[in-house]
């Protein structure tokens, strides 16, 4: 691991709403703490259950969080982009980590250990107060998220799940909405709840209503107004 430039550090972590209200003073103190790590694709980066050592800033690269139930199976909770972080309660509970992080493309990361970060909110208190407003709105808008797609029957949370992924995931190329994303069809399932049989078929369904198109590296999709009203029907 290597410090990181700080002046690139200080530009990457302003776009992050949880540092969005801290004054330059208060921005170079959370600096002066960073790290840069190189992430190889299919690298660990860490485990559930492991000791939480640091909170995790994407500066490039794709990265999946997913919980393995008792059986062995994954249960994918997200997946990760370009300036996203992670865990996203991770500077506030002495908890372990939530999920297994593992990185699906080459990856670039900025590490902000826990201890270090502690000891600077309780030496300035102000950096705290502002951090924990922000994660504050950020839980209510994923529970927000979970309680709409706990709703919704199967055919519903693909459909929102593609729209998600659009949202967050999307380039836009003419009429159609690109998603580059290396996801396998089991992945896709496990991310909604369901079998692979089940999001094969829908998916089927999908691309046999010429809205999209799903290989194993990305998504098309060719009509995102008709997803929509199908969700929304």
């Amino acid at each position: 691991m290597t410090r990181v430039n700080k002046e690139n550090a200080a530009d990457f972590l302003q776009q992050f709403p949880i540092f969005q209200d801290l004054s330059p003073e208060e921005l170079k103190q959370v600096e002066e703490i960073a790290i840069s790590r190189s992430i190889n694709k299919k690298t660990v980066i860490f485990s559930e259950g492991s000791e939480k050592e640091a909170v995790f800033f994407i500066r490039t690269g794709i990265v999946k969080a997913y919980k393995t139930d008792e059986n062995g199976h994954e249960q994918i909770v997200s997946f990760l982009k370009t300036g996203d972080m992670f865990p996203h309660t991770g500077f506030f509970n002495a908890h372990p980590y939530p999920a297994t992080a593992v990185a699906i493309t080459p990856s670039s990361l900025l590490a902000i250990p826990v201890r270090h970060f502690e000891r600077l909110m309780l030496s300035t208190p102000s950096i705290a107060i502002k951090i924990m407003r922000v994660l504050g709105d950020k839980i209510r808008e994923l529970q927000d998220k979970l309680q709409v797609l706990s709703g919704q029957d199967v055919r519903n949370r693909v459909l929102s799940f593609l729209l998600m992924l659009a949202e967050q995931h999307g380039q836009e190329q003419e009429d159609k909405i690109i998603i580059n994303l290396p996801m396998t069809h089991q992945e896709f399932a496990n991310s909604i709840g369901t079998t692979r049989e089940t999001a094969n078929r829908l998916l089927n369904q999908l691309a046999k209503d010429e809205l999209l198109e799903v290989d194993r590296s990305r998504i098309i999709i060719h009509n995102l107004q008709a997803l929509k009203e199908q969700r929304d029907a």
